[in-house]
């Protein structure tokens, strides 16, 4: 086995190690979400992490890490007696993105289950993490329902797997870590607050610590066991540090006044529900126990919120995570009365908590923010750019309007892409609607169809009980049909016949309110913008829609409407597309009013390439955008090109003219 990174040798990333190692003193705190940039160390932190783990005793032969002391009267290997055990190193457990839900929770042997009634039960990474480290890259990027049922298995500290009545439960308590890149896309809110804590990483721009951090990686790759024996006391100094903390932290008490600090901060701050107050309330008693003191001090309460609350504060993916110091501050001042701490100048007190514990560590400069927060969605009302001529010169920027609920915009047919929100799909959840062979391992048995399949067999088989005679090829997987996320992508006019102030605001708005619908919905979304003499793919294909928005609003307009060119280009993007996720169907959304200029017959241009997403069996839709007295019906006739169909900014609301999904989806029976 490689020798791991030591912990204590990585360079600055206080919150980062701080974050790890609370949890390791206190689990109940709820794990930990790492969110940065790539090349931040956030895999190297968490698999350093497992070194300085206590080593837990196990009954002997038990797949399940059952403590000895104390074992689990539930366990399928089980039941085991009180005794002596083995001791093991904590195990870090890796769950890939690609993972199949069996794979997390573990599989039952269904063919066994049936006809010998025995739960033949093969446990998953739940159960290899229990008592460990549950570690999930690129966490961002898992399914919603392996998400679901990690966060839910870490709240209650067991795993249930139920299968066609047959029922097995094991305990799974784990550390777990969650790591990601925004930019890939975020999580949705409600599992953001399923994690305990937040930090947030990013490269130092100090050149002494990238100096370092450069010096330190080179002489790790060329000698990783001399590297990590340079560190081993300071490694063997952190890990009696968390072993004393461990035994500590019974004995701290959480005052009152501490206590009414935290409730405080979470209504200041607008948190919804109580998950906050308890983390927070956890969190700040770790912390005590970490500097070595058994009362709860105010600095612990701040250290606390930084922690636990920024992630909370989301309200939809556009809001930049984040949290007002100076509130929090004035909030922890106006809720500062006598607390009952018992050991208020106890061993470590009187001081902000540590932040880090790296010896020879150079500091992190004040003030280190090299973080780029996200853009958030600006208010209706700003003062737009200068210039409001439709000609040829570019003009600064306008803000969005204000968002609203869109109408429902789908694929016609019935796909088998990933799982989502949006358009009909064959997928592993949702509701039944047939059976076929299984193809691969067994996951949703169809208990009707397998008991058809083997009936007819029972007297050639030689059935003399009550029990049912199965074979293997007479199980049935269960058809189902559910929803599933799609491509969006998106081709905008920003071209001076759209830059009047009202209807880019409108535009914009528009566009805004259907990435919000595109994030709720599971998609991926782009963005193709035309103007000028060309077109440009400002976001190529991405999970991350507040990207997206972020690069609307700075969309600047102008010169002419080369809408072929917009629509060649999305047609190289989808072509592209295709290749690499083909399961993946594309829904094209083209905002514009028509107006085809510039070039020799732009019209005829325009519907030329519109006819090639046509013949490609692309489903698309154009939002028209042309206001005044006088219409020229334009985006229509680009619709009726490409074979879709066409609505107004003002049919697009939710609360408008119904029947927009009938007019998406009549594509297909006009198609055939």
């Amino acid at each position: 086995m490689s020798t791991p990174y030591p912990f204590t040798a990585i360079v600055g990333q206080d919150d980062l190690r701080l974050g790890l190692l609370l949890n390791a003193v206190s689990p109940a705190v709820g794990g930990v979400l790492v969110r940065g940039e790539k090349g931040t160390a956030k895999s190297t932190a968490v698999r350093a992490l497992a070194a300085l783990m206590p080593e837990v005793a196990v009954v002997p032969g038990c797949r399940f890490s059952c403590d000895p002391a104390s074992p689990d009267p539930a366990c399928p290997d089980g039941p085991h007696e009180t005794g002596s055990g083995v001791s093991r190193a904590a195990r870090t457990v890796e769950l890939p993105v690609g993972a199949s839900e069996d794979r997390l929770v573990g599989a039952l042997d269904i063919e066994r289950a049936l006809a010998e009634g025995v739960k033949a039960f093969e446990p998953g990474l739940l159960a290899d993490a229990h008592r460990g480290i549950l570690y999930v890259d690129e966490v961002n990027l898992l399914h919603d329902h392996l998400v679901d049922l990690l966060l839910d298995a870490a709240a209650m500290g067991a795993s249930y797997v139920e299968r066609e009545g047959v029922s097995v439960r094991h305990a799974a308590r784990f550390l777990l870590v969650g790591t990601m890149n925004p930019e890939e896309g975020e999580l949705r809110p409600q599992l953001l607050d399923r994690f305990g804590l937040t930090v947030e990483v990013a490269a130092s721009r100090e050149t002494d610590l990238r100096v370092e951090v450069v010096r330190r990686r080179l002489a790790y790759d060329d000698d990783p066991a001399a590297f990590a024996a340079r560190w081993a006391d300071e490694e063997g100094a952190l890990r009696a540090r968390i072993v004393a903390a461990r035994a500590l932290l019974p004995h701290v008490v959480l005052g009152d006044g501490a206590l009414r600090q935290i409730a405080a901060t979470c209504a200041a701050f607008e948190v919804d529900g109580m998950r906050a107050d308890i983390v927070m309330a956890r969190t700040a008693t770790a912390l005590a126990a970490w500097a070595g003191r058994t009362g709860v001090l105010a600095e612990d309460v701040r250290q606390a919120a930084l922690l636990a609350l920024p992630h909370r504060r989301r309200r939809n993916p556009f809001d930049a995570p984040g949290l007002d110091e100076d509130k929090l501050d004035d909030t922890l001042e106006q809720n500062s009365g006598e607390d009952d701490d018992p050991d208020p100048d106890g061993p470590g007190g009187g001081g902000r908590p540590p932040r880090g514990d790296g010896p020879d560590t150079p500091p992190q400069p004040e003030g280190g923010a090299d973080d780029t927060p996200a853009q958030s969605v600006p208010e209706q009302g700003g003062e737009p750019g200068q210039g409001q001529s439709s000609g040829g010169g570019e003009q600064q920027p306008v803000r969005a309007g204000e968002p609203f609920r869109t109408k429902m915009l789908s694929v016609p047919g019935l796909g088998e892409g990933a799982a989502g929100r949006r358009s009909r799909a064959r997928t592993e959840h949702g509701r039944t609607t047939g059976a076929r062979r299984p193809q691969g391992a067994l996951t949703k048995l169809h208990l009707a169809a397998t008991v058809l399949a083997a009936a007819p067999h029972q007297r050639a088989r030689g059935r003399s009980g009550r029990g049912l005679v199965v074979r293997r090829a007479d199980l049935r997987q269960a058809v189902r049909e559910g929803r599933e996320g799609n491509l969006v992508l998106f081709v905008v006019d920003a071209s001076g016949s759209m830059a009047a102030r009202q209807r880019m605001t409108a535009v914009k708005g528009a566009v805004l309110s259907l990435l919000m619908d595109a994030y709720q919905r599971r998609d991926k979304v782009g963005l193709i913008t035309f103007r000028g003499k060309d077109a440009e793919v400002v976001l190529p294909p991405t999970s991350s829609v507040d990207a997206a928005a972020a690069r609307l609003e700075m969309l600047p307009t102008g010169g002419r409407t080369p809408v072929a060119a917009g629509l060649l280009k999305a047609h190289d993007v989808l072509r592209v597309e295709r290749l690499r996720d083909p399961s993946r169907r594309p829904l094209l959304v083209v905002v514009t009013d028509g107006r085809a200029t510039g070039g020799p017959e732009p019209v005829a241009l325009a519907a030329r390439a519109a006819r090639l997403h046509e013949a490609d069996g692309t489903a698309s839709v154009v939002v028209d955008c042309e206001s005044g007295p006088v219409r020229l019906g334009l985006a229509g006739s680009l619709a009726g090109e490409l074979g879709g169909t066409a609505v107004t900014l003002d049919e697009l609301r939710a609360d408008a003219i119904a029947g927009l999904v009938k007019d998406v989806q009549g594509y297909s029976r006009r198609a055939a």
